[in-house]
């Protein structure tokens, strides 16, 4: 999202348990996999992700520089049309990081838990 996207979708949000239904046999992965055979529905990390971007980014946001203090979160930043910024932050590591939050004139330090993603809003 910080590098000039203008929109995301995934195109394929159910799928069965081979990656399917699709009339050229090129299965592929999706947000939720209905299991047909155990009738079973799985909900894979980009089901979340997708739904935790989409809850606090609303239409027509605007995205503002951002930079995280620690090089193994990635930060992206946006404001919403109603003038409330939303930081959204994810830490990739194996273990739980400490991050300095910093937005005009305040900051504030932040432990996020290992493999998350918090956001935090703004007002």
């Amino acid at each position: 999202m910080n590098n000039h996207l203008e929109a995301w979708i995934d195109w394929n949000l159910v799928l069965n348990e081979e990656g399917g239904p699709n009339h050229v046999g090129n299965y592929c992965d999706a947000p939720v996999i209905v299991d047909t055979k155990k009738d079973e529905v799985h909900y894979n990390s980009s089901y979340y992700y997708i739904g935790h971007f989409s809850k606090f980014i609303k239409p027509g946001a605007w995205r503002i520089g951002s930079q995280a203090s620690n090089n193994r979160i990635l930060a992206t930043a946006f404001e919403n049309i109603n003038g409330e910024t939303a930081a959204v932050l994810m830490n990739e590591s194996v273990s739980k990081e400490e991050v300095s939050l910093s937005f005009r004139r305040e900051s504030m330090m932040l432990v996020l838990a290992k493999h998350s993603i918090a956001t935090i809003i703004i007002h």
